[in-house]
């Protein structure tokens, strides 16, 4: 499969979506589609934009390998319960492309980031791990489902919107001995689209490490993940380390993961604890939100 371009030609982006080259112009002259120019005057569309305007417009995808997509991407609309049985067999047969289609399938319909690891990634993880303990998986397939759609999470990066440079801060991650890295990869990306500027530390970060970073970049916002399980105790010391720095410098801090039980939350102070990605992307909202875009409503216009 081809490698993303990042900055397409006028004529590159007029043929993944069927259309001719003097129209494209015209849209982007028009601001329906945002483009930029070269040191040398040349007009190249951001992939981003590509993306957005299919998104806002419902505009079919016609050459979707030039986009650096699977074949049959970007056909037709996409229904997350779908979406779930189709990811299910991508995950169980380890098909690399089967599972991108997927995600980028219910991205170009609409649906939110937050949507489709609530309502179709994380159900589909916990499937395969019903699954592999009852011996109907092998643990490979569980490890290649990971690293399958970590890189197709990677992949959506450069689809985004760009994000204003005066946006606030956001960043994450978790404690040393939680390896899991899925899910501050899925906040990352799911903070992006709401209009912060995000960014996912990864996993197994010393406590002193994450403190660190506060006091660095400063942000508004920080996560962390708990999926692995801790001592209750060693835990509990160090997350009061990271809270007392958070509060310090005004940051909210937002916890969520599967081993924070209302036992563990019960102990710990907190911004907002989150169960789904929803529920994160409802809290960053009560601390900001980016204005309206009025591209939208241009793009609508070519579909009435």
């Amino acid at each position: 499969m081809p490698s993303y371009l990042e900055q397409l030609t006028p004529k590159q982006v007029a043929r993944a979506i069927g259309v001719s080259e003097a129209s494209l112009k015209r849209w982007c002259n028009r601001g329906i589609i945002a483009s930029v120019r070269t040191g040398g005057g040349h007009r190249r569309v951001p992939l981003s934009a590509v993306v957005q305007f299919l998104r806002e417009s419902g505009r079919q995808l016609v050459r979707p390998e030039i986009l650096g997509l699977p074949p049959a991407t970007g056909n037709g609309r996409m229904v997350c319960c779908r979406a779930l049985s189709q990811l299910g067999d991508a995950l169980a047969a380890c098909d690399d492309e089967q599972f991108q289609r997927v995600i980028f399938d219910l991205y170009l319909s609409r649906h939110t980031i937050a949507d489709i690891c609530d309502k179709v990634i994380a159900p589909a993880f916990r499937s395969v791990g019903e699954q592999w303990q009852h011996g109907a998986l092998e643990v490979y397939q569980e490890r290649r489902g990971v690293e399958i759609c970590q890189r197709t999470l990677h992949r959506l990066y450069p689809m985004l919107p760009c994000v204003d440079d005066d946006a606030p801060r956001a960043f994450g991650g978790s404690l040393e001995g939680d390896p899991y890295v899925l899910p501050t990869t899925m906040a990352e990306l799911v903070l992006k689209q709401a209009g912060w500027r995000a960014a996912s530390y990864g996993a197994c970060l010393p406590v002193t490490s994450l403190c660190g970073a506060l006091r660095t970049v400063r942000p508004r916002l920080v996560w962390l993940s708990v999926s692995a399980a801790f001592e209750p105790e060693p835990f509990l010391a160090q997350y009061q380390r990271l809270y007392d720095v958070a509060h310090e410098l005004g940051a909210a801090l937002v916890v969520g993961g599967r081993w924070l039980t209302a036992s563990v939350r019960s102990h710990m102070q907190f911004s907002s604890h989150c169960d789904t990605m929803n529920h994160l992307v409802a809290f960053a909202r009560t601390l900001y939100s980016p204005p309206p875009s009025a591209r939208a409503a241009l793009c609508r216009e070519l579909t009435t």
